[in-house]
């Protein structure tokens, strides 16, 4: 072994002193025995175990201070946002809870329409569910004060902000309104409403358009008072003060936060008013057609917004078809269109003991409204009628044939106790149902007695139905009661109504030239033909025999009486003698359901139709 090998070499001398690791050169190992590294490493871990473990407390108290810090400086960030929040959203409560309907209707609520008005279904209580479509909007900044037209302060400009902000997250609310009672002026409850909850949109700061309206579709249930008389104040009270005005008594509204279809936060935001009573009003539009409404106006009547643009019947084989077209003033503003379904009327006729004969029912097709009027289509039946109705029917006919207007009377069962009293309007020209009365083969002679004379023959006419009136009669009966003329008959003079006129009544004065009066005492019996209409309505050919009838000459005219009877010895030609008077008529209508007290079908009489005609008298037709 070499010196250097020998220096080189670890040292085995052991000293006194605490035993070293051996300096490390490059022939140290990079690993050492794991026994000496234990054995070495020993002593130096457990000091340097309590130095971290010391260490690693500290850390974890460090760690829990940070956290608790940030819990409690959370904690009351927390607590101050929320008494912050607290505190604007009562700010805000307490500004809504000083709103009252009456702003909220005036100065928020915006109302475009209505425009469109549906008539969904009726209830059987007399109810009406309708669709009303408009376009709304509640400019909530003005009620809550946080529009931004003002600049208060930057506090105040920051709560108005954070007021904004907050209604543009609610964004709507849902109204839920309880049965709403209109009354008039005079406290009469003109209708019960109700609803189903619906939806306002909300805005703050809206522009000086209509852009930030939307679109509300609304679903009604009106109910009408029974009381038609009421209904008819109102009505003469609205037309002469030049408004309609009533008062809503609603019992509850509820207004909640968010859309009637979404559960969420926001319907934890509730507010309810209790006893809400309030005042609405709205000014008359003009009406194309009527004078302006006011204090000295009268009111016009039904016959005044209604023309009836054309008439007419039909006899079918179990029934007789009334169709008719008439146009009806629209009192509602041009901007609002209503749809309304067929809706059914009953036409009655007033009769002597004051109540009314129903004799049509009828229902209009389904209408919209247009402007200035409204068309109506109008079709039906006449329905079954009671026993005896003659006389109301034939005091319209008589009415009719004498262009006077008639009194009807028009209620639609869907509403039993509103009915409307109004006039049928009379043909534009007069109608001539009997025309070309004469007599054939007439025969005049004295009777038995020496004190009279006996008229027999047949009686010709024809009944000529106005036009639109295509009805199959068969006539069966006729009762004449007939002034005879020396000459022509001056035109027919104002009818006798039926309810007026005496069977032994006399025209007072006596026509000019009138010299007789025949009246059977029976009626004749008769028989019809259906001809040709020739552009008219139904025209049938009736004829009646006569036999020995009384000829009665009236009284102070048995100068003029001779006068006739010696042109008809002596003329060449006889002398031609005026017929003027009226005649009741006994038919059977085809479809007409005729009821007498035993229900069986029985025909009807049409009483008072006038006619006038002529005959011409020869010294053959003379019996002495």
């Amino acid at each position: 072994m070499t010196l250097a090998e020998n220096d080189s070499s670890p040292s085995c001398v052991k000293g006194k002193g605490k035993a070293r690791h051996p300096e490390p050169s490059e022939q140290t190992p990079l690993l050492l025995h794991r026994d000496s590294d234990v054995a070495f490493s020993q002593p130096r871990a457990t000091d340097d175990e309590d130095v971290d473990l010391e260490g690693s407390s500290d850390t974890r108290r460090s760690l829990w201070s940070k956290l608790i810090f940030v819990f409690l400086a959370s904690l009351s960030s927390c607590i101050i946002i929320f008494l912050l929040l607290a505190l604007l959203a009562y700010s805000y409560a307490a500004r809504l809870a000083d709103v009252s309907p009456e702003d909220v209707l005036e100065n928020a609520l915006v109302i475009q329409g209505p425009y469109r008005v549906s008539v969904l279904n009726f209830t059987a209580d007399g109810g009406t569910w309708i669709e009303v479509r408009a376009r709304v909007g509640i400019d909530a900044g003005s009620i809550m004060g946080v529009d931004t037209d003002d600049d208060e302060g930057t506090f105040y400009d920051m709560w108005k902000s954070f007021g904004q902000w907050g209604v543009k997250i609610l964004d709507r609310v849902t109204v839920d309104v309880s049965t709403t009672r209109i009354f008039s002026q005079r406290q009469a409850l003109l209708a019960t409403l109700h609803s189903p909850p619906f939806e306002l949109p909300l805005t703050v700061d809206p522009p000086y358009d209509d852009s930030w309206l939307s679109p509300l579709s609304l679903t009604l249930c009106v109910i009408p008072t029974q009381d038609a008389s009421d209904v008819i104040q109102f009505v003469d009270d609205s037309w002469h003060s030049g408004a309609a005005s009533v008062h809503a008594s609603i019992p509850s509204v509820v207004v909640s936060g968010g859309s009637t279809s979404k559960g969420d936060w926001r319907h934890m935001l509730r507010l309810q008013r209790l006893g809400i009573q309030t005042q609405l009003s709205m000014k008359l539009p003009p009406i194309p057609g009527l004078p302006t409404p006011g204090k000295d106006v009268p009111l016009p009547s039904v016959s005044q917004l209604i023309t009836l643009q054309s008439f007419g019947v039909e006899s079918e084989t179990k029934d007789v078809t009334v169709h008719a077209l008439a146009t009806v003033i629209n009192p509602v503003p041009p901007i609002m269109n209503l749809t309304a379904p067929s809706l059914p009327f009953i036409i009655s006729l007033p009769s002597k003991s004051h109540s009314s004969v129903p004799i049509a029912s009828v229902h209009t097709d389904p209408f919209t409204l247009t402007y200035p009027n409204i068309t109506l289509a109008i079709s039906g039946s006449v329905l079954p009628l009671p026993a005896h109705p003659s006389a109301s029917i034939s005091a319209f006919i008589s009415r009719y044939l004498s262009l006077e207007p008639n009194p009807v009377s028009v209620a639609c069962p869907l509403f039993p106790s509103f009915a409307v009293d109004m006039e049928f309007p009379p043909p534009s020209s007069k109608p001539h149902i009997l025309r070309n009365v004469t007599f054939h083969d007439m025969k005049i002679k004295p009777n038995s007695a020496g004190t009279g004379f006996l008229a027999s023959g047949s009686v010709f006419a024809r009944i000529v139905l106005p036009k639109g009136m295509d009805l199959t009669l068969n006539v069966t009966r006729v009762l004449p009661d007939v002034l005879v003329f020396d000459g022509e008959a001056h035109e027919l003079p104002t009818l006798l109504l039926p309810q007026q006129k005496d069977e032994e009544e006399l025209p007072d004065p006596l026509p000019e030239h009138a010299f007789g009066h025949i009246r059977p005492e029976d009626w004749l019996e008769a028989t019809s033909v259906q001809v040709d209409s020739e552009g008219e309505g139904s025209i049938f050919a009736v004829t009646a025999d006569m036999v020995n009838v009384p000829l009665e000459v009236l009284p102070g005219r048995q100068k003029q009486f001779s006068n006739f009877i010696s042109k008809v010895v002596f003329g060449t030609h006889g002398a031609l003698a005026g017929l003027q008077g009226t005649t009741d008529v006994g038919v059977y209508i085809l479809g007409l359901p005729f009821r007498d007290h035993e229900d069986t079908a029985t025909g009807m009489d049409l009483l008072g139709l006038p006619f006038q005609g002529s005959v011409r008298i020869g010294m053959k037709d003379l019996l002495v």
